[in-house]
C-alpha cells in the first residue's frame, strides 16, 4: 500500500511539473495582422512570422483581412481583446488605426508596425521594415544603368508608376527612385510622354494590377502612337504585371518591338519567370525570412523586458513621434543573378521559376 501511495504521489509530481514545463513554454498570445493575400509576399510573410513564432513558445493568432480596412480593424480589436502581448501589423492603411491601438496600449499591450508604417499613433513601438528608399534607390537606378544614361545616352521616353498613396512606404519608393531620375528627367536625357509625375499623379490605389493595366492602356492610347515607351518605372512586381499586359496589348515584345526597361520590387515568382523570359528587367528582392526573424526578436525582446535592437531612429516620423525601426537591405535581381540570390539560397527552387 505504501508503495502505491509513493507511485501516485510520484505521478501527482510529474504531471504537476509537465504542466508548468508546458505553461513556462507557452509565452503568450501575439496578434499577427496582414493585408491580403492576394500578394504573395504577405502569404510568405504570415507564415515565416507564425514559424519563428511557434519556435520561440509563443500562440500566434494570424489574420489576413481581405484588403479591407473595417476587417482588419475587426480583425485588431478581436485580438486586443483576447488578450495579446503584442501586435504585429501590416496596415493596409496606416492612417486608420489610431483608436484601436490606443485600446491596445492602455491594456499594456506592445505594438509593431510590419513593413508599412502605422501613421498619426503615438502608441506604435517599433517598425521592422526594409530601407525603402533604398529600394526606389534600386529602381531608378536599374533604369538609369539598362539604359546607359550614365554613358550619356538617350533622349528616352518614361513613364512612372507609384504605389498605393495610403501606404506610407510608398512615397519612400518614389522619392528613391526619382532621386536618380529627376537629374536626367530635368536634363531632357528622360522624357515623360504624359507629362504624369507626382505620387499624387501616378499612385495606384491598393497596388492594383487592373488598375495599373487601364493607366497604361490610355497612356499608350494618348501619347504613343507614333512613338515607343522605353522604360516604366513600377515600383512593385503586381504593378509590373499590369502594366505587361498593357504592353503586350499593342505589341510591344513581338517583332522589332521590343519590352521597355520595367522594374520591380518583392521578386515574386511569375516576375521572376518574366524576368528570365526578358519581359521584366528587374525586381528588388525584400527576403521575408530575415525580416520576420528582425520582427520576433522584437517581441521576444519586449516580452522579456529587456533592449529592443534597431538600428535606425531619425527617418521614420509618423506624424506623432519618430518610431525606433530595424531597416534591412533590400537587394536587385535581374536575369543575371536570379539563381545565385534567389535560388541558391533557398528561397525558391529551380522548380518554381519554371
Amino acid at each position: 500500500m505504501t508503495s502505491i501511495k509513493r507511485l501516485l504521489a510520484g505521478a501527482a509530481l510529474a504531471l504537476a511539473f509537465a504542466a508548468t514545463g508546458a505553461q513556462a513554454q507557452d509565452k503568450g498570445a501575439i496578434g499577427v495582422a496582414m493585408p491580403d493575400k492576394t500578394v504573395a509576399r504577405w502569404i510568405d510573410d504570415g507564415n515565416n512570422i507564425v514559424k519563428q513564432l511557434k519556435e520561440k513558445g509563443y500562440s500566434p493568432d494570424l489574420q489576413y483581412a481581405d484588403d479591407d480596412i473595417p476587417t482588419q480593424l475587426s480583425q485588431i480589436e478581436n485580438m486586443v481583446t483576447k488578450g495579446a502581448k503584442v501586435l504585429v501589423v501590416a496596415s493596409i492603411d496606416g492612417t486608420t488605426l489610431t483608436d484601436i491601438l490606443a485600446q491596445a496600449h492602455a491594456k499594456g499591450i506592445k505594438v509593431i508596425a510590419y513593413d508599412r508604417l502605422i501613421r498619426n499613433s503615438p502608441d506604435v513601438d517599433y517598425y521592422a521594415t526594409f530601407d525603402n528608399f533604398q529600394v526606389g534607390v534600386i529602381q531608378g537606378t536599374s533604369i538609369e544603368q539598362s539604359l546607359g544614361l550614365k554613358d550619356g545616352k538617350g533622349p528616352f521616353n518614361i513613364e512612372l508608376f507609384g504605389g498605393s498613396p495610403d501606404d506610407n512606404n510608398a512615397y519612400f519608393f518614389y522619392d528613391g527612385a526619382m532621386s536618380v531620375l529627376k537629374p536626367y528627367i530635368d536634363s531632357g536625357k528622360l522624357t515623360i510622354g504624359s507629362s504624369q509625375q507626382g505620387m499624387e499623379t501616378v499612385g495606384t490605389l491598393r497596388w492594383d494590377a487592373a488598375t495599373a493595366q487601364s493607366r497604361m492602356d490610355n497612356i499608350l492610347s494618348a501619347y504613343y502612337s507614333d512613338k515607343a515607351v522605353d522604360a516604366i518605372l513600377a515600383p512593385n512586381d503586381v504593378i509590373a504585371r499590369g502594366v505587361i499586359s498593357s504592353l503586350k496589348g499593342v505589341g510591344y515584345g513581338t517583332g522589332t518591338r521590343k519590352m521597355p526597361v520595367i522594374t520591380g520590387q518583392d521578386a515574386e515568382a511569375p516576375s521572376v519567370k518574366s524576368i528570365i523570359a526578358g519581359d521584366q528587367t528587374s525586381t528588388v528582392f525584400k527576403d521575408t525570412r530575415d525580416l520576420a526573424k528582425v520582427t520576433v526578436d522584437m517581441v521576444d525582446a519586449m516580452a522579456a523586458g529587456t533592449e529592443v535592437t534597431v538600428n535606425d531612429t531619425k527617418s521614420y516620423n509618423n506624424g506623432v513621434k519618430v518610431i525606433p525601426s530595424y531597416l534591412l537591405k533590400p537587394v536587385l535581381v535581374t536575369k543575371e543573378n536570379y539563381k545565385q540570390i534567389l535560388v541558391d539560397s533557398g528561397y525558391y527552387t529551380e522548380d518554381q521559376l519554371k
